[in-house]
């Protein structure tokens, strides 16, 4: 549990509007390749991958090393001539799918797609069952005597000044 919080630490940290953001701009990284239309392929490839360090964020967005290396693999395997598709089946091999932002539908990740709408109609199923259990006409059962006299006296004792 410490490492999963210290992780999600550093990439708040890492991330948007923390530490990293804080960096003047001439100190930052010129991109690794010199071809402007390699590094748009490579984010591209990025975007559809999640950083596995942080969870919540692509490997074009993260500064954790895992995602620098991934990127860096993304790069040469483009210079090999290897297809977005070949890229993103390599990753999905090595690391499972996870790693997608949009994992296929297959029986493994059926709950994963289907779960949120499942549990919503399970929730109004819930619902609607509490709701017609409820008798809109029964009536409060009635005071005993002795209840009676209680109230009267305590509102007599509120009613009364002294």
């Amino acid at each position: 549990m410490r490492v999963v919080l210290l992780t999600m630490m550093l990439c708040w940290a890492l991330g948007p509007g923390g530490v990293a953001a804080q960096v003047p701009a001439d100190s930052k990284a010129a991109p690794l390749s010199a071809d402007p239309a390699l590094e748009a392929r490579v984010l591209k490839i990025a975007e559809e991958l999640r950083c596995l360090v942080c969870q919540n964020e692509t490997i074009a967005a993260s500064q954790a090393d895992l995602a620098k290396d991934l990127r860096q693999q993304i790069r040469e395997q483009l210079t090999q001539g290897r297809t977005q598709a070949q890229i993103l089946e390599f990753m999905s091999q090595r690391y499972g799918d996870f790693v997608l932002y949009r994992p296929p539908l297959q029986l493994s990740t059926l709950l994963l797609w289907g779960g949120p709408f499942v549990l919503l109609l399970l929730g109004a199923i819930v619902l609607v069952m509490h709701i017609r259990r409820r008798d809109p006409q029964a009536e409060p059962t009635p005071l005993t005597p002795a209840e009676l006299q209680r109230a009267q006296r305590l509102l007599d004792d509120a009613g009364d000044p002294t």
